[in-house]
């Protein structure tokens, strides 16, 4: 083996998911992904700390992703909006990896431990983007309400994309699932009403 292993992280991951695919996550060994990418255990070592990882590893990316859009929102933004920014976002970045994203998550449902993995990373990006809200000077409840209700959007408009019949978008599809939201937490009540939810208040 040469020491030049061109895309070896790539090689590995499109290994592993065709692995896990086939014959299950429990079943697949590390050593069995990187034979299977033509590479070593150490190689694969290299690039993850364990096969668990190769489904998560772009978590980080995703998260720093959707608070810098949030962030990045203009000032004036509801934080419902400055959401929906980083909704859009994150959305491109699935743009023609539909079907990989199909394969990923199908393996992901038949584990619990990836499963368990799954709602620690939506926990986390819950988190970062309450905490982002609240720099932008929304305060509590209402930024932990709105990281909240982000995620379950993100959650709920990732599912319906990758369903088998889908063709649109993933961002139209956030964005329908944000219209959603907000149309069954408005429930027929007027933006200055005061018990109206944050992000119905302007």
């Amino acid at each position: 083996m040469g020491r030049w292993e061109p895309n070896a992280r790539g090689r590995l991951a499109k290994a592993a998911l065709e692995l896990y695919t086939e014959r299950g996550f429990e079943q697949t060994t590390v050593a069995e992904i990187a034979k299977r990418a033509g590479l070593t255990e150490r190689t694969f070592f290299r690039h993850y700390a364990d096969k668990r990882e190769v489904l998560f590893a772009g978590s980080g990316e995703l998260e720093e992703l959707l608070v810098q859009a949030v962030a990045g929102a203009p000032e004036s933004a509801a934080p419902i909006d400055a959401l929906a920014l980083g909704l859009d976002a994150v959305s491109k970045v699935f743009a023609d990896r539909r079907e990989h994203a199909r394969k990923r998550q199908a393996v992901i449902m038949a584990n619990a431990e990836l499963r368990e993995r799954e709602l620690i990373k939506l926990a986390s990006m819950s988190a970062a983007l309450a905490d982002t809200l609240r720099r932008r000077g929304v305060g509590e409840p209402a930024a932990s309400l709105t990281a909240e209700a982000g995620i379950a959007v993100f959650k709920v408009g990732f599912e319906r994309w990758i369903t088998a019949a889908e063709e649109r978008d993933m961002s139209q599809l956030m964005r329908e699932s944000l219209d959603e939201l907000k149309a069954v937490a408005a429930g027929g009540q007027e933006k200055g009403d005061p018990s109206a939810l944050p992000w119905q208040r302007r």
